[in-house]
């Protein structure tokens, strides 16, 4: 069949070809033995080399060969690794380019004999002019004996996965091998099912559009395809003869520069192909904006504030910025000056701005601005709200109703309070609902009344309280809690020694760890070496004990840190008084201001679990080859642990900023997840799961992602460490500032309320204290979101 033809459409020249390899220069070859070589040596001693020899490294982890390549342009190079292993095991290496890891665990075969030469490929980016390509031993065993690298640069292309694309009556599926990535997309057999592709290029022109494709059916599968909306054009897609055959059809087509949208629609009953992935030939834009420069406020209300920045460069053009409280998207703006609107009256804001580019490239962050508004004028506050009713009394919550009330600029919340004035709940909306189910703690007796709040922030008076009511028991309840010790600076996680003796717990800011006994005892033990702040979210992060720790044979313990290059996991030597030694296991994991990850935690496999945030760049989320937006589960030595869903460190993928991880009696991982500006999330954690962002922010059914099991609006909430006992979930909240309590039954949730509701301010790190029904947890009101206070850990009992 000759399916050559070439259409003009609309200005939009299509030309369809048969997929043929497009004619490259020969590859050059850089000898292993003219590289830099670390813990190994040139050797000759084995046949059938190329060069004067090949590079044996050391049977340790860590050892590399680092070449220095030169490109003459940017684009898609393909490596090709000459390689030996003699042995009968694989011998994984992690491979980077210019410092960023393009191959996570890059098995090397077996080969039969070290005599016996093959060759490994994978395809990466390259920069114009010279490049340091890195593979470096991420096992025990060390890396295969190195014989050369070539290195054969194509014209410059880029991937975008079918399954991370938009898709309109079809789904993510695996069930046919041969796919790139985490699988494909199968389109319902409808006309009018489509995959949407969001591409991006440097520069305006013409730009191959490669779409990889398998088609099962004895008959072809058309499909219209439209770029940024345009006309369409309609391309066939032949028979593959079976459904694991996936073959390639190329098309050119004119992209604009920056932000474009490839659209792939069927034009028949029986449906498209099944689409692997879109490969787009031609300048991808990754540059990323210049960082804003410093804001400014002015002409500040109590609800309102002009914001003024310097603006940023980007070789595209900036599209727009994000606006950031602290953590907290707050506003967006299309070029400065801004004014942000619906503030709160006479609130502190810490503000900082990121560029974005219409590809989706985020900036780094300005420099932060502190802007306080006016308290709010002399107005009509709402009026007071009627006497709730109460009703339907639970254990654990109970429906309240109460007569609307009124304002000259509109009633925006309900504030749900205790006898104590304690806010246990916030109903918002335009207007917002008057009857609302109220989270209560067990086997306690309240009164509850309502105040209102308008559009200037102002206050009603408090409604009537309520008729008094009694909430029911129930089990895995936290009783008052205990000091366990004071005088902290921002305490992020606690981990237990395995017999429960004690603790480490790491100071975010100050890169301190400490001992803390179970009876309280507090010493400092040392500090995490290379660590450094983001001004944000950043800094000394998670900590995790060695399973088998016992201060002997095993002094193993575990950091996540912010470092000059990004986030690292790291390991250093405990022996029960000091920290010692340092050795970085992970890098490559981006940081930011904010968004940062960050938990440690080993599971029931022994493996390490590690969560990473997407670091303000949403698209790392979505992409496999990327340690960032992730939960990643890694041995010791850092390497990939076995039986991972894509034969990397990645274990699940799709997030914004995971926090907690915990796993309950069954072995079920769960994790709590920072939400952007509307919902936070539970999860249940499964291999291979996408979830969702940046795509979905809470629930969304998107095909192909996962839902989260729970979500609380960011002001009640905000998570951070969780815990699991009895099956039951504990959850830091700091905006929330409180305890959230979450039942769960199987892969669900059940009950949910929360304790200690304002009582000790913003909470962060929280632990199951082994061997008790019992939790430690940590507040955390000296950073730059709290009130200054040094800050406690305390114990809770669970019964």
């Amino acid at each position: 069949m000759n399916l050559s033809r070439v259409v003009l459409v609309a200005g939009m020249l299509i030309a369809l070809t048969p997929a043929t390899a497009q004619a490259t220069a020969a590859p050059v070859r850089y000898e292993a033995e003219s590289a830099t070589v670390v813990q190994g040596a040139v050797e000759s001693n084995h046949a059938g080399y190329s060069g004067t020899g090949f590079v044996n490294g050391e049977n340790v982890a860590g050892p590399y060969v680092e070449w220095t390549v030169g490109a003459a342009t940017a684009g898609n190079a393909t490596l090709t690794f000459g390689y030996a292993n003699g042995t009968t095991a694989n011998r994984p290496s992690d491979i980077s380019v210019n410092g960023a890891l393009v191959a996570d665990d890059r098995q090397f075969a077996p080969t039969g004999a070290w005599s016996t030469w093959q060759t490994v490929t994978l395809t990466t980016p390259l920069q114009a002019g010279a490049n340091k390509i890195r593979a470096t031993a991420s096992a025990a065993g060390g890396n295969p004996n190195w014989d050369y690298l070539d290195v054969d640069v194509a014209a410059p292309s880029t991937e975008y996965q079918a399954e991370s694309a938009t898709i309109v009556q079809g789904a993510v599926e695996s069930n046919h091998a041969g796919y790139t990535g985490s699988g494909f997309v199968n389109l319902d057999n409808v006309a009018g099912s489509y995959v949407e592709w969001n591409v991006s290029a440097a520069t305006a022109g013409t730009q191959g559009l490669s779409f990889r494709f398998a088609n099962g059916t004895t008959a072809a599968r058309p499909m219209d395809v439209s770029v940024n909306g345009g006309a369409p054009v309609s391309v066939t897609f032949p028979s593959t003869s079976v459904w694991t055959n996936w073959q390639t059809l190329g098309v050119n087509a004119a992209l604009r520069a920056g932000a474009n949208t490839v659209r792939a629609t069927s034009s028949s009953a029986s449906g498209g192909p099944n689409l692997d992935k879109l490969d787009v030939t031609g300048p991808g834009d990754t540059e990323k904006p210049t960082a804003p420069g410093q804001p400014s406020c002015s002409e500040i209300t109590h609800n309102s504030l002009r914001l003024t920045w310097a603006p940023s460069t980007d070789d595209i053009g900036v599209a727009g910025y994000d606006i950031f409280q602290l953590g907290t998207q707050i506003g967006t703006a299309a070029a400065p000056p801004h004014t942000l609107t619906g503030l709160q009256a006479d609130f502190t804001y810490t503000i900082s701005v990121f560029a974005r580019d219409a590809s989706g490239n985020v900036s780094g962050s300005s420099p932060e601005v502190t802007c306080r508004t006016q308290p709010a004028p002399p107005d009509d506050p709402p009026t007071t709200p009627g006497k709730p009713a109460v009703s339907a009394v639970q254990p654990t919550q109970a429906t309240l109703t109460w007569t609307a009330s009124s304002d000259d600029n509109g009633v925006r919340a309900y504030l749900i309070r205790d006898a104590g004035d304690t806010v246990l709940h916030t109903v918002t909306g335009t207007p917002p609902a008057n009857t609302a189910q109220v989270p209560l703690e067990c086997n306690k007796t309240y009164q509850l009344h309502v105040v209102a709040r308008d559009t200037a922030g102002q206050l009603s008076a408090p409604s009537p309280a309520s008729d008094s009511f009694t909430t029911g028991s129930c089990g895995t309840v936290p009783q008052t809690p205990a000091t366990v010790a004071g005088s902290w600076d921002i305490p992020w996680d606690i981990s237990w020694a395995p017999d429960g003796s004690f603790a480490l717990v790491t100071e975010r800011d100050t890169f301190r760890v400490f001992k803390v006994t179970a009876s309280g005892a507090k010493t400092q033990v040392g500090t995490v070496p290379g660590s450094q702040t983001t001004g944000g979210e950043g800094g000394l992060m998670g900590v995790a004990m060695s399973k088998t720790w016992n201060g002997g044979s095993d002094q193993e313990v575990f950091f996540m840190h912010t470092s000059s290059e990004g986030n690292r996991v790291a390991k250093m030597t405990f022996n029960g008084t000091t920290l010692s030694g340092y050795t970085s296991l992970l890098q490559g994991i981006a940081k930011n201001r904010y968004h940062n990850g960050g938990r440690l935690k080993f599971g029931p496999d022994g493996y390490l679990y590690v969560t990473t945030g997407d670091a303000q760049q949403t698209s790392h989320a979505q992409n496999l080859n990327s340690l960032n937006g992730k939960i990643l589960r890694i041995t010791k030595t850092g390497a990939a642990a076995p039986g991972n869903p894509f034969n990397s460190r990645v274990y699940s993928y799709g997030h914004r900023n995971p926090q907690g991880i915990a796993w309950d009696s069954a072995g079920r991982l769960w994790s709590s997840e920072l939400g952007n500006s509307s919902r936070d999330e539970l999860n249940l954690i499964q291999s291979g799961r996408n979830y969702g962002w940046p795509q979905c922010e809470g629930a969304c059914s998107v095909s192909g992602m996962t839902n989260p099991k729970r979500t609380w609006g960011v002001g009640e909430a905000s998570p951070s460490g969780i815990a699991i006992v009895g099956d039951t979930v504990f959850m830091a909240a700091l905006r929330g500032q409180r305890l959230w309590r979450i039942v769960l039954n199987g892969e669900d949730v059940g009950t949910v309320n929360s304790y200690f509701n304002g009582a000790y301010g913003r909470l962060r790190a929280v632990e199951k204290v082994p061997g008790a029904s019992a939790i430690w947890f940590g507040s955390t009101n000296s950073d730059n979101n709290g009130n200054g206070q040094p800050d406690v850990i305390r114990r809770s009992t669970i019964q």
